[in-house]
């Protein structure tokens, strides 16, 4: 493994922010495009390490990609259970992609809720995100459709899967 996974560095926050929405405008996964109103929320990752721990992963100096690691009862916590952790805002730029990069970012979280004592983790996604399921399924968790939900109260056409690992 040629980079590295750590906490993300406050100067490191708008960087990765930029990184993140590029990526999801990118994969086609904002409907509404640069006018898309989750941008600010992928944006905000100073407002996400305020109360989770964000993760990236890094090459030397090269931001590769991040994700945001929430503890069940925070804010970014979503979908979390009693006991759960959660994962969300997952990017890996277009270089590390193919490097394993999102896969080591996951298992980060994976770890880092062991060792808090957890009994296992929880995420959302989108249908479409087809590369970030393989890696979910590799590393053992399964769909979880009971728990699947729709972020947005005036739209029914989003739905987020939901996926889950217990330990």
């Amino acid at each position: 493994m040629d980079f590295r996974i750590r906490a993300a560095l406050p100067e490191e926050y708008a960087p990765l922010g930029e990184l993140t929405v590029q990526v999801y405008l990118a994969d086609g996964l904002l409907d509404y495009g640069e006018e898309d109103p989750y941008i600010p929320v992928l944006r905000d990752v100073e407002g996400r390490a305020a109360t989770s721990e964000v993760l990236v992963a890094v090459d030397g100096d090269q931001l590769l990609g991040g994700v945001t690691f929430a503890l069940y009862g925070t804010p970014q916590a979503q979908i979390a259970r009693p006991g759960e952790a959660e994962f969300r805002a997952l990017a890996v730029a277009h270089a590390g992609r193919g490097r394993g990069a999102g896969e080591a970012l996951v298992r980060a979280c994976v770890d880092r809720a062991r060792e808090a004592g957890c009994t296992g983790v929880a995420l959302s996604t989108q249908h479409m995100m087809h590369s970030a399921h393989r890696i979910y399924e590799r590393l053992g968790f399964v769909r979880t459709p009971e728990r699947d939900w729709n972020p947005l109260a005036d739209r029914d056409d989003l739905m987020l899967w939901a996926y889950t690992l217990t330990f």
